[in-house]
């Protein structure tokens, strides 16, 4: 008896057309911007995509779409017409639908006028938990609607803005920060505006906590003992306290204040809830808080690159992170944050200086260093979104490898100017 052939085959991106059934794309879900792997091959966006990603191979299903030798001369169109049939259509479309979202130059001034508001309302807070005077956590509500605003105008600004921190303000920048990556995510989940809103002040509540542990634990430019760790893991449940003594914050902002620390796989603290125990927005602080503390300079370490800041938490997703909630998170920062360092085709270097929330793999960059010449060059802007700038990106690349300097030179001149403002404002 004669067996049956496969009906799957591997082929190469090249030979993929519209009409074929994808089962498969052969490399990490973050070599490409598609959440659903298995897909009938029908919009010539999809197509044009992919010939843009790092996949280089697919499975395809012929018993549910064409076959490489189905093909017709028609069907054998290049990128090129695809991509413009595409852009003629499509692009114009979502762009009289859509707004465009404000620049992070036009909007860093303002970005930078609400983390000030922000800082010092924070730092009140925590004085007066401090001293164990009553707040009122609702004080801050309006505050989470200006950084909100902020965010959904443009997220890199305000985020990349709060993530300048120096060692006197980084517990309380850190809040503003968690605040606006909750809200960003928060709408990345599609949730209502209500919730939305909580989810902000959640974010900005969530560490009040480490009002009551001691400033020399807090700011120790080096490893804690073990005592000291174990103080330092008391801050939710003293956070959680502190909020239900004032009785003015939410549900979502208590929640979210004692679980920030839990994991998926049950060993955070300070209750070890597993992933059915915890809530939405509980896993959604989790992925926030990790991800500002990880790009954040420190006392005893410096902050990694956002890129790589993804990276790594992508490979901690099994056990820490929810999955689904991680994958939305990335949709909101993107897979090439805004101060990555990437190589492109080209073999030039450049740094990320504005996401393309409607291509995660494309966004605007700054070159600034060539790696055939071990040169640095003018920096050219160029946005990867351009079918007409004939640029990719090919890797991530870690900055220490490079003599480069600070990068934020290069990405964020003018956040430099706005935080000294900032600080002596």
């Amino acid at each position: 008896m004669q067996k049956t052939p496969s009906t799957l085959k591997k082929i190469s991106v090249e030979q993929l057309r519209l009409g074929m059934f994808i089962n498969e794309l052969c490399g990490s879900w973050m070599d490409h911007p598609f959440w659903q792997t298995k897909f009938k091959l029908t919009d010539p966006a999809d197509l044009a995509t992919l010939h843009e990603t790092a996949i280089t191979e697919v499975w395809i299903d012929t018993a549910k779409g064409l076959d490489v030798e189905d093909a017709t001369a028609e069907e054998r169109e290049t990128l090129e017409e695809t991509y413009a049939r595409f852009e003629q259509t499509i692009v114009a479309a979502i762009a009289a639908e859509k707004p465009r979202a404000r620049s992070l130059q036009a909007e860093v001034t303002r970005a930078a006028e609400v983390c000030g508001q922000a800082r010092a309302a924070v730092t009140e807070m925590f004085a007066e938990a401090r001293m164990g005077k009553a707040f009122n956590a609702s004080k801050l509500e309006p505050l989470v609607d200006e950084i909100s605003s902020s965010v959904e105008r443009n997220p890199g600004a305000l985020i990349s803005l709060a993530r300048l921190k120096t060692q006197d303000d980084y517990t309380y920048m850190h809040s503003v920060a968690v605040c606006g990556l909750m809200t960003g995510l928060a709408r990345q989940l599609g949730l209502e505006p209500d919730l939305v809103h909580e989810a902000g002040l959640a974010g900005l509540l969530h560490d009040v906590g480490k009002a009551k542990v001691s400033l020399d634990i807090l700011n120790k430019p080096g490893k804690l003992t073990a005592v000291e760790f174990e103080q330092m893991k008391s801050h939710p449940a003293r956070g959680h306290a502190l909020l239900l003594e004032s009785g003015t914050a939410g549900e979502v902002a208590l929640d979210v204040c004692l679980h920030h620390h839990e994991k998926v796989d049950g060993t955070g603290y300070p209750e070890k809830l597993n992933g059915e125990q915890l809530s939405l927005f509980s896993k959604m602080g989790a992925v926030c808080d990790v991800y500002d503390a990880i790009t954040s300079n420190r006392p005893y370490k410096a902050g990694w690159d956002p890129s790589l800041a993804i990276r790594k938490m992508y490979e901690w997703c099994d056990g820490h992170f929810d999955a689904a909630i991680f994958q939305a998170f990335v949709k909101t920062v993107g897979i090439y944050p805004v101060g990555s360092l990437v190589r492109l085709d080209s073999g030039l270097l450049a740094v990320v200086s504005e996401a393309t929330p409607d291509n995660l793999l494309k966004p605007r960059v700054k070159t600034v260093y060539c790696t055939q010449r071990k040169n640095f060059v003018n920096s050219e802007d160029i946005d990867l979104s351009d079918f007409e700038a004939g640029a990719r990106i090919v890797s991530w690349e870690d900055p220490a490898d490079w003599p480069l300097g600070d990068l934020r030179r290069y990405w964020a001149p003018d956040l430099e100017a706005e935080v000294s403002d900032l600080k002596t404002g």
